[in-house]
């Protein structure tokens, strides 16, 4: 009878001491991204293969969201453990503007590196009567995801036109979504914020002649008195047809993690980030490198990060509770 007792409490015991134990496995990293078809989830997608190829940190398990909005709830929510979000929104949410305006809770996140810029992009087909960004009042245009940066972005440039959501049909899609569309003429223009080249710009561009529409010095000089917006010209020849440069702004995609997450392995997804640069999807115009990842973040780092970057000679704000 005491065997029979025993063997019926071993299950117990040894859950018992598995919880208890230092070696117990935390789960997989969660990292929210954006639309499947979008850079953040490329981005996400090919850095969860490279880390678990390398086998120094937990996985990461990549979840497809509506973009940076989106994923910053969903740390509040205590979902994602890791996220890419536009700077512009991380400082929306920082701040308490915007849509942060009534957000009580404490911010439980801060950020890893700024890993590409993201470049504000206005497509039309080439043979369209849409030569700029006032031509788009009356027509049907996608503004992407609801809830992404992406969207904001649109939003924001249009406003600074005079043009309100009444006065064109808004449509909300994913970047290959509004792709498609264009291709098939269901919409006449659509907004990517996304590094140059983007993949669905690219693919449709192979199917289709398109043009993109420049940003007047004005407005430029308008959208970035908000924050977290710089000039950018796109070169030539980033697309298929694309003959001339094209004058635009640009945010930055900024890798954000919760705190909670142990210092070791930020620590260790800084450093691979920048060394892998090449390896994951990014800006070919630009050089990923220490000044990049610091430079214009609006939030506190990671204390894991900031260790890691303080090996390299660079101090930057550390997250505090």
């Amino acid at each position: 009878m005491k065997f029979l007792k025993l063997l019926l409490l071993l299950p117990i015991i040894a859950l018992l001491t598995a919880c208890g134990s230092d070696k117990t496995p935390l789960p997989e990293l969660r990292m929210g991204t954006g639309g499947e078809g979008g850079m953040y989830y490329s981005y996400g997608t090919q850095l969860a293969k490279l880390v678990a190829a390398d086998g120094k940190i937990r996985p990461i398990n990549v979840q497809a969201t509506s973009g940076s909005a989106s994923n910053l709830r969903l740390f509040q929510e205590k979902v994602l453990d890791l996220a890419i979000v536009q700077s512009d929104t991380l400082s929306d949410a920082i701040n308490k503007r915007g849509n942060f305006a009534n957000v009580d809770k404490a911010v439980n996140y801060a950020a890893v590196a700024a890993v590409y810029p993201e470049v504000c992009q206005i497509v039309v087909a080439k043979d369209s009567d849409i030569k700029t960004i006032n031509d788009l009042v009356g027509k049907r245009v996608s503004i992407s995801d609801r809830e992404s940066g992406s969207m904001k972005n649109a939003e924001q440039i249009l406003q600074t036109h005079g043009i309100t959501n009444d006065m064109f049909s808004p449509m909300y899609m994913s970047f290959a979504e509004e792709a498609t569309a264009l291709q098939d003429g269901l919409i006449d223009a659509f907004f990517v914020t996304a590094p140059v080249p983007s993949t669905p710009i690219t693919n449709l561009a192979d199917n289709k002649e398109i043009r993109l529409l420049s940003i007047s010095a004005d407005a430029q000089q308008k959208l970035m008195q908000l924050s977290g917006y710089t000039q950018y010209t796109i070169p030539a020849n980033n697309y298929k047809g694309q003959t001339d440069e094209v004058s635009t702004i640009a945010v930055k995609a900024v890798l954000v993690a919760n705190v909670e997450v142990p210092d070791k392995e930020i620590s260790y997804l800084t450093e691979f980030v920048l060394t892998n640069a090449d390896k994951l999807p990014h800006d070919k115009n630009i050089k990923l490198d220490v000044n990049f990842a610091v430079e214009d973040v609006p939030s506190a780092f990671h204390p894991g990060a900031a260790t890691f970057y303080k090996s390299q000679g660079v101090t930057v704000d550390s997250f505090k509770n």
